[in-house]
């Protein structure tokens, strides 16, 4: 074991537990600290070490002071710890104990925000910060996550190797592991990444949805088509989970899923990104609809009250089955255009906001392997950035318009249907309304301008004028001509 730790990794929960091990397997010596739990007889770092950690390059340390002297120059940090004050605590509890050039890693998911506030405050007092975004979960943290780094430009050449070595590779060798940008750009990816996540499984859910209300498919006949989906386009690690699950059994013999209570949790980068979104003025609305949902499963014992009194509608489906489950394919396929054509308009309109320089070909191959959303869709869009780096809009990319194109007429009848029947679509339907309104060249606002110039004076810009002129109507004719503040795009 050498003298001195390559890194040290601060918080041994299961995330900051795996990439430990998976650090000490690349050939690195790692120094761990954990505070221990009150009235715990045994602390975590001795369990660990003498666990898991038998007879590995992992050094354990029993304080803050013992794990910087146990790293080599320059000390790299990585802090494993729930997002938030316990982060800026710890930040302050290290900086005595540190010397200039030393790095402070946050690893957690973070908001952005903060990252860009404490990158600013550790560079101040002569250190360098990171927040990376790490995805995978238990397993892709110890077998290789994808690995989204932001923050001091100069501390990247010092963690690049670790970072590097444990993250996921393609099948192409491409690491999903590259530098995204400076202060805050590392954990805003992640979140989009999160925030598509959240589409991606709402989207899924829903399809489930509607081959079980609407079709009576048991959930091995579910498995079924999500197995062979899975060895199609719509190839990618939560569609195989999916059909996984689908196939699992309780101890009974019966469907496990069957059985789990229908109230599904979140812990913010989701809502984080809808936020950021209408800051920003990007329409992230299937994004969006998927925290909705969530929040709506939450209060069970309402719907359940509500059930009993508010009927569905009196029709039954009497359609052809198998139709319906390729109709499904394709809306299921078209929908996850839109999340990500809205994800990444977001990424495009941060970037300008917050000047980041980011590579989206290159932050669409981070996402191909070890993290939740990897999926052979990815690729293409890779590919769309590499031929149009400018591009505005994935839709007008031609593979993906091409492709919705071909989807839509499945995608208009299974939202249809599924609203026919009172199948709970809102993901699906969004995301087509999102279509409908991208592909409009004229939407309903003019009317709506006018409403607001009628009882507010906030003026209208004319279609026989240039832009920027704005315009107020005494419509009334007891107004005068005094117009308020124009409107914000």
């Amino acid at each position: 074991m050498k003298e001195k730790a390559d890194i040290g990794m601060i918080g041994l929960a299961v995330m900051g537990e795996n990439l430990s091990l998976n650090i000490e397997g690349k050939g690195f010596t790692v120094a761990v600290f954990n505070r221990t739990v009150a009235g715990v007889e045994e602390g975590v770092v001795s369990r660990f070490i003498k666990g898991r950690g038998r007879g590995r390059n992992i050094i354990g340390t029993e304080s803050l002071e013992d794990l910087v002297k146990a790293l080599a120059a320059p000390r790299r940090i990585m802090m494993m710890v729930k997002a938030g004050e316990p982060v800026d605590a710890l930040i302050e509890q290290l900086i005595p104990l540190l010397d200039k050039g030393d790095i402070l890693i946050d690893g957690g998911n973070s908001h952005f925000a903060d990252t860009v506030r404490r990158t600013n405050y550790v560079e101040s007092r002569g250190l360098l910060y990171i927040g990376t975004g790490v995805s995978g979960g238990e397993e892709g943290a110890l077998l290789g996550p994808s690995i989204m780094p932001g923050g001091s430009p100069a501390a990247w050449p010092h963690v690049k190797p670790i970072f590097q070595a444990i993250a996921a590779r393609v099948d192409d060798a491409s690491v999903c592991c590259d530098w995204v940008g400076s202060d805050g750009a590392g954990h805003f990816v992640k979140m989009i990444h999160n925030g598509i996540e959240y589409g991606d499984m709402q989207l899924i859910c829903e399809v489930y949805q509607v081959m079980k209300d609407l079709l009576g498919m048991s959930p091995a006949e579910m498995h079924e088509v999500f197995r062979r989906w899975n060895q199609g386009d719509l190839g990618s690690y939560l569609i195989e989970i999916t059909g996984n699950i689908l196939a699992y059994t309780d101890t009974d013999g019966e469907p496990l899923v069957d059985k789990i209570l229908d109230t599904a949790g979140q812990k913010g980068t989701g809502k984080w990104a809808s936020i950021v979104s209408l800051d920003l003025g990007i329409p992230l609305t299937l994004i969006s609809e998927a925290v909705h949902a969530r929040c709506l499963s939450a209060v069970k014992e309402e719907r359940v009250r509500a059930s009993e009194t508010l009927p569905p509608p009196p029709v039954e489906f009497s359609g052809d089955r198998d139709a319906l489950i390729k109709d499904l394919e394709q809306a299921l396929y078209a929908s996850k255009i839109v999340s990500y054509t809205q994800g990444f308009a977001l990424l495009r309109e941060a970037a300008r906001e917050y000047k980041w320089d980011l590579d989206y070909g290159g932050i669409a191959m981070l996402w191909r392997g070890g993290c939740i959303i990897r999926s052979v869709f990815l690729s293409k869009i890779k590919d769309a950035f590499d031929t149009n780096p400018a591009l505005s809009n994935l839709m007008l990319d031609p593979f993906f318009r091409e492709r919705i194109i071909e989807s839509q007429q499945a995608w208009r009848r299974v939202v249809s249907t599924a609203i026919l029947h009172g199948v709970w679509v809102p993901a699906l339907s969004t995301a087509l309304c999102y279509y409908d309104g991208f592909r409009n060249g004229r939407l309903p606002a003019n009317l709506l301008q006018a409403q607001r110039d009628y009882f507010g004076a906030h003026q209208y810009e004319r279609v026989d004028a240039p832009r920027g002129q704005f315009f107020h109507t005494n419509w009334t004719g007891q107004g005068g001509e005094t117009a308020s503040s124009s409107y914000n795009v």
